[in-house]
């Protein structure tokens, strides 16, 4: 597979999407890894992971969930599940299900394998697991199929208002 790197810095949008917008806009230091995506990949995390030559640790999904009637945002390494339960919890709720993807998408501005915990339509609470903090960096979707964005874990924290709590299941 093809791949790209592109170091941004503050300002730079060649890669522009909503998510590299409101990073450089934040003013944070962040690359972009761009990467030949397969329709066909049973996985759009592990995908991105195995394009870019990267630990399936180090690059994070984000899902949508229904906290209790909220859509919440979970950030989790690829290479885990969501916890419902951790995340319930984390959010303040009792119950949380998938959310449903056209209201993930229509919420977000995103579609689905492309969903950026940056940038979204509408800002969403956000839960981050607690092993990003073992990273320099992580990798998250740019807002599009086949882009990564990487940065602080620091940094998406502050960019999306995150909780950071363990609701990553192994």
């Amino acid at each position: 597979m093809a791949r790209k790197k592109q170091d941004r810095k503050q300002g730079q949008q060649a890669a522009a999407t909503p998510a590299t917008v409101a990073a450089g806009r934040a003013g944070v230091a962040f690359t972009t890894h761009a990467y030949t995506h397969d329709p066909a990949a049973p996985s759009y995390g592990e995908e991105a992971a195995e394009a870019l030559g990267l630990s399936p640790e180090q690059v994070f999904k984000t899902l949508v969930a229904d906290v209790d009637g909220t859509l919440t945002v979970a950030v989790v390494p690829v290479s885990a599940s969501l916890d419902l339960k951790a995340l319930a919890s984390a959010a303040g709720g009792k119950r949380a299900t998938m959310a449903d993807p056209a209201a993930a998408e229509r919420t977000t501005g995103y579609v689905r394998g492309g969903i950026s915990p940056l940038g979204q339509r509408k800002r969403l609470p956000t839960v981050l697991d607690a092993s990003a903090s073992g990273h320099a960096t992580i990798c998250v979707s740019a807002g599009r199929r086949g882009l990564e964005i990487e940065l602080a874990p620091d940094d998406l924290a502050a960019l999306t208002g995150a909780t950071t709590a363990p609701i990553a299941r192994v």
